[in-house]
């Protein structure tokens, strides 16, 4: 059909076969045999040159369009190869939202505005199950020693371990520390989110690896309850460090001593096995390495984490180094759990 159509444009079947750097015999048998498919002539031979038919005009017509189509399909492909256009659905869970992916997204954005993204907020099984249906391309998840992520379908890998910290009052006596046993802590008042919470069992397991159990004062919905719990004088609290993105100037981040191997938890990027990734994807993947290899997650100083602001990324300052991007180990599993 397209060959029909570049005929009629050069008005002869020679002028066609020069454009087309073919011969005059191979375009007349291709015309033939476009003729003997539809069943009807599609070129009428006149002294000097060819004229279409009505039937070689309709196929025409429909060539010209196709081609069209066939350009703007080439031109959107080149566009989402070169991150020009296109759609990238991610997902993530909260903590993760609130701190180490606005850093991404800004930066990804910045480079590639013709890119939209869609971002959903969700728990654990959903984020999964929206990778299986493929609602999203990629999705942040998360895991601890003992319930490691595992699904035949899905691949992972590690972003980032997030250490758990200690929150305590910032006029009271664990305030100056730089890190505390977890035994000594066997007389305080916890403030947790809740003994099904995931952060709930680390405190249990590391404290009862430290033969006691830890007696919960408050149970907070949120890391912004826990830390006004804490302010107030109610108890102290364990939590994810990503889990504090905004930092009240009323309590402090102390480190569980080293040799309690308090567990920290595994931020993971997964995608379907199966599914082959987008160009947009596969870019994004890179921004998230930049951002876990610099974002810094000491304890000391104030600010938000995650800012998108000037000077929000910077390397940890004096403090225990906390936050460790791929590439080193793990936190080890809490011992006697």
């Amino acid at each position: 059909m397209a060959l029909l159509a570049d005929v009629a444009d050069a008005g002869s079947l020679t002028a066609a076969a020069e454009k087309l750097n073919y011969t005059v015999s191979a375009v007349s048998q291709q015309v033939r045999r476009l003729e003997e498919e539809v069943g009807q002539p599609l070129l009428e031979r006149l002294p000097r040159g060819v004229r279409l038919t009505d039937a070689g005009a309709v196929l025409a017509a429909r060539a010209r369009r196709i081609a069209l189509e066939l350009r703007a399909a080439q031109a959107e492909l080149d566009g989402l190869s070169g991150l020009r256009g296109g759609t990238l659905r991610l997902g993530s869970f909260p903590t993760a939202s609130s701190s180490l992916l606005p850093l991404v997204l800004s930066r990804f954005l910045r480079d590639h505005p013709g890119v939209a993204l869609h971002v959903r907020s969700a728990l654990q099984d959903d984020l999964v199950e929206a990778l299986h249906t493929r609602e999203v391309e990629l999705a942040l998840l998360w895991d601890y020693p003992w319930n490691r992520f595992a699904d035949a379908d899905v691949t992972s890998s590690v972003l980032l371990d997030d250490p758990s910290v200690l929150v305590v009052p910032r006029d009271g006596p664990l305030a100056g520390r730089s890190d505390v046993s977890i035994a000594s802590l066997r007389d305080q008042p916890w403030i947790v989110r809740s003994r099904r919470h995931p952060v709930g069992e680390v405190l249990l397991r590391s404290c009862l690896a430290r033969g006691f159990e830890p007696t919960i004062a408050y149970q907070a919905q949120d890391y912004q309850e826990t830390q006004a719990m804490v302010a107030a004088g109610l108890g102290i609290a364990l939590a994810p460090r990503l889990g504090l993105t905004n930092l009240r100037d009323d309590v402090r981040l102390v480190h569980p001593a080293a040799s309690d191997r308090v567990a920290s938890r595994r931020i993971l990027l997964a995608h379907l096995r199966d599914r082959g990734s987008s160009p947009a994807a596969r870019a994004i993947v890179g921004y998230f390495r930049e951002a876990t290899s610099t974002l810094s997650l000491e304890t000391s100083g104030s600010g938000q984490l995650g800012s998108v602001g000037p000077g929000s990324v910077t390397p940890g300052r004096a403090a225990v180094p906390t936050g460790r991007a791929r590439g080193r180990a793990p936190d080890p599993p809490v011992t006697g759990a």
